[in-house]
């Protein structure tokens, strides 16, 4: 049986260094301040704002909610969202994704202010993650992969890692993130041929496809780390992970469950990501340049 990598641990070490640096800050004149802008009222949305208030209050950062009706067009959107774009007390800007269907959210990916772009959804941020650029933000999930395999002390130099998802969110971010510190990584998605031979190849699995418990014990090699960044619903209603945990946990030497894994780093991130911001809108301030 695995050891459970359990993010509530993680996060709690996240936490003490993002108090200290908050009131860093705060010292220096500079208070934190983290914008999310929510069209609507979705369940996951609203839940996932729930969190990341929470975290970012208990670190010292503060929050503020930029509530828009779920009707609303595309250019209200837009001069809405640019308001919180260009204000110049917020540091870090989160748009909950996904919009609504009648919004494009393309414009606002070019609009947002890369320095203030928290969550990777500018193509410049984008950009340097592929080109190694530790200057951008990465997205916070991916990161929060990363976080999980450092606390847990899994090497990455060397070690076959196959990813399974490709989206802009976590699977192709990530993969580079894993390049960066040396690992050999293979991406993967539902139409791989052979995806269960390829999987039980790996040293290093994570799942990030977004499809109900499709890693099965018997895609899971003797000893894998596995890591699952699903959040799904499975067909009791409760929630659950890209991976069968169950079966899976018989036979890796880590697995993060879900809930309570990957989840539970990524408002941590976020939170490191507003204050690296502060902090870098602070030193522009100082000098005379930038907003």
């Amino acid at each position: 049986m695995g050891v459970l990598m359990k993010g509530i641990d993680v996060a709690n070490v996240m936490k003490e260094k993002l108090i200290c640096e908050a009131e860093m800050l705060k010292e220096d004149g500079i208070s934190p301040c983290l914008a999310i802008v929510r069209v609507g009222e979705r369940p996951d949305d609203l839940s996932y704002e729930r969190g990341a208030r929470k975290r970012m209050a208990m670190v010292g950062i503060d929050c503020k909610v930029t509530e828009l009706p779920g009707d609303i067009g595309q250019e209200e959107f837009e001069e809405m969202f640019q308001k919180v774009n260009d204000d110049p007390k917020v540091h870090g800007v989160l748009l909950l994704r996904p919009l609504p269907v009648q919004l494009d959210e393309e414009p606002v990916k070019r609009m947002i202010h890369p320095e203030k772009d928290v969550d990777c959804m500018s193509p410049v941020n984008a950009a340097k993650i592929f080109a190694g650029d530790k200057t951008g933000y990465g997205p916070c999930t991916a990161e929060a992969v990363m976080e999980m395999l450092k606390f847990y002390g899994v090497g990455l130099k060397g070690r076959n890692v196959t990813v399974v998802g490709r989206s802009m969110v976590v699977g192709k971010p990530l993969s580079m993130m894993l390049l960066n510190e040396h690992a050999t990584v293979t991406v993967c998605h539902t139409r791989t041929v052979n995806l269960p031979q390829v999987c039980r190849n790996a040293d290093i699995l994570i799942a990030a496809a977004g499809k109900a418990k499709m890693i099965t014990a018997d895609m899971v090699g003797d000893g894998a780390v596995v890591a699952d960044v699903g959040i799904n619903v499975d067909e009791d209603g409760n929630l659950c992970g890209d991976v069968d945990f169950a079966a899976a946990e018989e036979k890796a030497s880590y697995i993060s469950p879900v809930p309570r894994g990957v989840g539970s780093i990524t408002t941590s991130v976020l939170a490191g990501h507003v204050l690296r911001a502060a902090g870098a809108a602070g030193s522009r301030t100082k000098i005379g340049i930038g907003r």
